[in-house]
């Protein structure tokens, strides 16, 4: 099983047990839970497509740690001025593990086509 979810405004496809790193996530515990579900497919190859998130899917996860990501180095110059710039940005992101996936266990309702009148409209005479 494996689900599609949105984390910090990033998508991951994520399974059970998997473990990633994610943007800083602030919580006063270590659990974290995830409502927005955009995919899940089942071990039986059901997949269940949201609209946009699917209704009542929840991902329960914990975070490890938190640590601070590789350097990343931006250099600006403006040619035969003189001007040279070094900046460096650290992101500060969380490790997290997925400990389960939940769904409602309802599959979505399809919704029904609307009845058409036989008969043509009337136009308003004015």
């Amino acid at each position: 099983m494996y689900a599609i979810v949105e984390i910090g405004g990033h998508q991951y496809k994520v399974a059970e047990n998997d473990v990633l790193f994610v943007d800083k996530q602030n919580a006063d515990d270590d659990k974290l839970t995830f409502d927005k579900v955009l995919l899940i497919k089942d071990d039986n190859g059901n997949v269940n497509i949201g609209t946009p998130n699917v209704e009542g899917a929840e991902i329960s996860a914990t975070i490890l740690d938190t640590v601070k990501a590789d350097k990343v180095l931006v250099f600006k110059k403006k040619r035969r001025k003189g001007y040279q710039k070094l900046n460096g940005h650290r992101q500060v992101m969380s490790q997290i593990q997925i400990e389960s996936i939940s769904t409602s266990g309802s599959a979505p309702k399809k919704k029904k086509a609307a009845k058409k009148d036989d008969a043509p409209a009337k136009k308003a005479e004015a």
